[in-house]
């Protein structure tokens, strides 16, 4: 079912709560309920629900706080359940299919995750060369997803690999010669590696699997004979950690406030917290009216944060429904860890964690993503109805480019389809006598245009991201422009 956020859906939304509602002033010439003179005010609260409102909002605005923390705890979960460790790796070894329920993933290439923990001390990251045997593109971020350094073929060594050091909070001790310090103020974060297919042919996957497992995770202090890897395929695991809006989310809020320093800028939060019964180094254990209202708290997040999505931003491309993957300000300020005192862009961050993952140091260097929810008409995306995306010629790309539907509601690849995208990987994809190419999105394969379909779900309303792996100058330039969605 489609999540179509306009007025009417957000107010059914937003939840019935066990409390009074805030008095709100009459429109002008608007009668007065009988007996209440002009000017008349509602007698205030008691302290009982005085205490409630409090505890609705302030766990509304830690929801939105603290997203992208629980979006990193709820993969670091499916991490353990799969049998991962932290400073081990995680791998797929197939390109992503369903069963890898995270929030928009790339199931064009493969994909090599460490949950890192820095308490035993520094932790080293050794990146291959990029050779004939594979490249990959890399990000290493901290807990709250704000980037350390992008690695890799198109990161800060640009494919001559390095030993990157990631240092616990305030330890700065020096290093031999060779290693690169990549300071982290949180204990735990992680590296999300993309092993590059120059196809889905099975030899070009298992070469790229290969290339993959020479990442190496090892402690700094057994940089001098580092023990071999340990890897864990999680290709079979149903891996979902996509938002959960309900009171579950602060039992994720809580893992991180129990093992993680408080970040400067976030101190605010700890009052807010501990009027939820949240507070370092004691239980978190609500009594069932909190998690009520917990509960309802979440429904609005959902409701809020699921109407700014909807509204949008600037679109990429002018006069189209292709926009970047994140709003302009959020990203200016992410990539530098908000280092502007005058702006932390709290609400447009929370939305940016509800349908995807991972923070990019050189977004636009090593890849560059679009988001489209609409067809040309400004309609939603249906998955019982047919459409065509036309990519024109000469994509402005070093690597590669690809399109991929995700559930509308969930962000996650639609479940039980048998695959999720296309891309400049696929050579068997017809192409049209000018070069472009007709992406199919519907419930059936159309006649003899299987391999450009891309198929959905007849029940459920579904999106798009438009990846760019390498883009060229003419892609910011807007040179190349791509269409949108259009239906029939």
């Amino acid at each position: 079912m489609t999540f179509a956020f306009s007025r009417r859906a957000v107010s059914a939304l937003l939840p019935t709560l066990p409390l009074a509602a805030a008095a709100q002033p009459a429109a002008p010439g608007a009668a007065l309920p009988s007996g209440q003179a002009s000017g008349a005010t509602t007698p205030p609260a008691g302290p009982a629900k005085l205490a409630e409102r409090a505890r609705y909002r302030r766990a509304v605005e830690a929801a939105i706080w603290g997203m992208p923390a629980v979006n990193y705890d709820l993969m670091r979960q499916e991490m353990l359940k799969a049998g991962g460790a932290e400073n081990q790796i995680i791998y797929w070894g197939r390109p992503l299919d369903w069963r890898n329920q995270t929030l928009t993933p790339n199931p064009d290439t493969l994909y090599f995750m460490s949950f890192f923990d820095l308490r035993p001390g520094p932790l080293v990251i050794e990146v291959p060369p990029g050779d004939a045997g594979g490249s990959l593109n890399g990000n290493i971020v901290n807990l709250w997803q704000m980037p350390l350094e992008d690695v890799g073929l198109l990161g800060v060594d640009r494919g001559a690999g390095g030993r990157f050091v990631l240092l616990p909070p305030g330890q700065a001790e020096p290093l031999p010669a060779g290693y690169t310090a990549l300071p982290c103020d949180t204990l735990g974060g992680y590296a999300l590696f993309r092993a590059n297919l120059a196809s889905h042919g099975e030899e070009d996957v298992q070469r790229s699997l290969a290339y993959g497992r020479r990442v190496r995770i090892y402690p700094l202090a057994q940089a001098a004979n580092p023990p071999p890897n340990a890897l864990v395929d999680a290709k079979d695991a149903v891996f979902d950690s996509t938002i959960r809006y309900d009171a579950s989310f602060f039992d994720n809020l809580n893992r991180i406030v129990q093992a993680e320093p408080w970040l400067p800028r976030d101190r605010l939060m700890i009052n807010t917290l501990r009027s939820l019964g949240m507070e370092r180094g004691k239980p978190f254990n609500p009594d069932a009216p909190t998690r009520a209202i917990l509960d309802a708290a979440m429904r609005e997040v959902h409701a809020y944060l699921g109407a700014m999505y909807e509204k949008g931003w600037e679109p990429f491309f002018a006069n189209t429904q292709w926009r970047p993957a994140a709003d302009a300000e959020f990203v200016k300020l992410q990539v530098t860890n908000y280092s502007d005192t005058e702006a932390y862009p709290s609400d447009l961050r929370g939305l940016a964690y509800t349908y995807g993952y991972i923070g990019l140091k050189r977004l636009g260097v090593g890849q560059f993503y679009l988001i489209a929810i609409h067809d040309k008409d400004g309609e939603a995306l249906e998955g019982g109805q047919t459409y065509r995306l036309r990519v024109p010629p000469n994509v402005p790309v070093e690597q590669y480019w690809s399109v991929t539907a995700y559930d509308r509601e969930s962000h996650a690849l639609i479940r039980d389809m048998p695959r999720a995208s296309r891309s400049s990987q696929v050579a068997e994809m017809a192409r049209n006598a000018d070069g472009s190419i007709d992406i199919l999105f519907g419930p059936s394969a159309p006649s003899g245009r299987e391999a450009n379909w891309i198929p959905t779900d007849p029940r459920r309303g579904f999106e798009l991201m438009f990846r760019v792996y390498g883009p060229k100058p003419e892609f910011f330039q807007k040179r190349w422009v791509l269409p949108d969605m259009e239906r029939g």
